[in-house]
């Protein structure tokens, strides 16, 4: 038998980013999520319920390096949507805010539709139909 955790969900996630100040623009300014804590070379912002860290790069960050989502770790992250209206008009401001994204897809898996969008490091992000 498995340990069986009983939990809510996930409390936090924890990113890492090649350029601290081009991340923060990014989520803050571009895609509009408030600050909850920033301390040196690390801020935390709110994704509806989800805290989202971001660090800055430390001395053994190779430079130049992007996220990869075929490497062995994080694939991407899912932001749940629950109205469509919400998915479009989401996926319209991504364009318009020249955030490279796929607009709104289908996935042929689970048949929800979402958009997927990158950040400055390349970390994937989708927003997806729940």
């Amino acid at each position: 038998m498995g340990i069986d955790f009983k939990t809510p969900g996930i409390h936090h996630i924890a990113l890492r980013s090649a350029d601290l100040a081009r991340s923060k623009r990014f989520y803050v300014q571009t895609l509009g999520f408030p600050v909850l804590l920033e301390v040196e070379n690390f801020f935390v912002f709110l994704a509806g319920s989800t805290a989202v860290g971001v660090r800055g790069p430390e001395a053994a960050t190779p430079k130049g390096e992007t996220f990869s989502p075929f490497r062995v770790g994080l694939d991407h992250v899912a932001l749940a949507c629950s109205e469509e209206v919400e998915l479009e008009r989401v996926a319209a401001a991504l364009s318009k805010a020249g955030v490279e994204n796929t607009g709104v897809k289908t996935d042929p898996t689970l048949n929800k539709r979402y958009v997927a969008f990158k950040d400055p490091d390349r970390i994937a992000w989708e927003f997806y139909m729940a």
